[in-house]
């Protein structure tokens, strides 16, 4: 069996060929780092990657964002577009100091057909599922470039529809706030089919009218504002009123109270005055008379008198009636103390009527009828 003879490098050779193992090293991590470079691409937070495939069947936008991150795709096949999904702040004002140096504000016309020119301004920004189809739709993913060409043109629109059905004076007062509101469900109408979702509209500043108008609009406010005023000082002046008039009525109650109670003091003082009168006068018998003389008596008899004593004579003829007994004793019942009716015996006052005053008199007399005549 014939032997392969042995190769030998001369040393010119082994070196030549170490070289050329190196560099071909260097070639295959140069394209492998190409490549790697090429085929990988990062999408950033608050964005989504869309895969656009540029052959195959299936050419066209993929349906399905891709998430954020490192991403693989084929270069020569397919494109990755990032598209944002932040909250986008878009200013349309006709101010040079902000936004651009041109006017951009939004113009719409109220019910009468005045023209009201207002700065909006309006945050948003793209739900992530929707993006493939709206970059579809528009080709664009330069949220800006879109906001100022599609979102201006739908705010506009709505700001029209819905402005159409106020008039102006609403619009500049107290409808202000419920003009964004309506506007804000007829955008949201239009864009959510999109994928775009309003977070906020606004209207910057003061509203933007012909001079004739604002000034018509301003003296009606003023107009408005003096009656509203007038009103309140009426309500006031009215109130101060009744408040007056509650006060007197409240001191005439208290007048009439106090005199009410005074009249009835003095109508029970009457009467209890009228019922003593009653008591005495009915119980100031003959008999009394004669028993309360004696009591001031001294025994000395008058110097010069020529018939019987004046002033222990009495009539003894004539009797109490009855009825005024009866009343004495229904009224002296009246006023018994601790409220319990007094006896009919303990009614009368001694000599009041009956036999104690007969007795009485009769006692008196006999002192009278047995006193020997003054001399003459």
């Amino acid at each position: 069996m014939a032997k392969i003879p042995p190769i030998k490098f001369s040393p010119s050779g082994g070196l030549a060929g170490a070289a050329r193992r190196v560099a071909l090293g260097l070639v295959l991590l140069v394209a492998t780092l190409f490549v790697a470079c090429t085929t990988v691409t990062r999408i950033d937070a608050a964005h989504v990657g869309i895969r656009v495939k540029l052959a195959g069947s299936s050419r066209g936008v993929d349906d399905i964002p891709v998430v954020t991150g490192w991403v693989f795709y084929n270069p020569l096949a397919e494109q990755i577009v990032q598209f944002p999904t932040s909250v986008q702040n878009v200013v349309w004002t006709a101010s040079a100091h902000e936004g651009r140096s041109v006017d951009e504000s939004i113009t719409f016309s109220s019910s009468e057909g005045v023209n009201v020119g207002a700065d909006i301004g309006m945050s948003f920004h793209i739900e992530p599922d929707k993006a493939p189809h709206l970059y579809l739709r528009f080709r664009e993913n330069d949220l800006m470039r879109l906001a100022d060409r599609y979102v201006r043109n739908a705010v506009r629109e709505s700001f029209n529809a819905v402005a159409s059905k106020m008039p102006v004076q609403e619009i500049y007062g107290s409808g202000k706030t419920k003009l964004i509101q309506d506007v804000t469900k007829e955008l949201a109408q239009v864009l959510d089919k999109d994928g775009v979702r309003i977070d906020q509209l606004t209207i910057n500043g003061a509203l933007r009218l012909p001079e004739n108008v604002a000034a018509a609009i301003n003296q009606a406010m003023e107009a408005t504002q003096k009656s509203i005023q007038a009103e309140n000082r009426v309500r006031q002046v009215r109130a101060e009123a009744d408040q007056a008039i509650a006060t007197a009525r409240g001191a005439a109650e208290s007048a009439r109270e106090r005199a009410r109670g005074e009249a009835d003091a003095l109508l029970i003082r009457a009467r209890a005055e009228a019922k003593a009168n009653t008591i005495i006068r009915l119980s100031t018998t003959p008999a009394v008379l004669q028993y309360r003389a004696l009591e001031r008596w001294n025994g000395r008899l008058p110097a010069m008198n020529q018939g019987p004593l004046p002033m222990l004579t009495f009539d003894m003829k004539s009797a109490l009636d009855k009825d005024a007994e009866q009343k004495l004793a229904e009224l002296l019942e009246e006023t018994a103390p601790g409220g319990e009716a007094a006896s009919p015996g303990a009614a009368a006052a001694p000599g009041a009527g009956g036999d104690g005053g007969n007795r009485d008199a009769k006692n008196v007399e006999k002192p009278a009828e047995q006193a020997p005549a003054a001399a003459p």
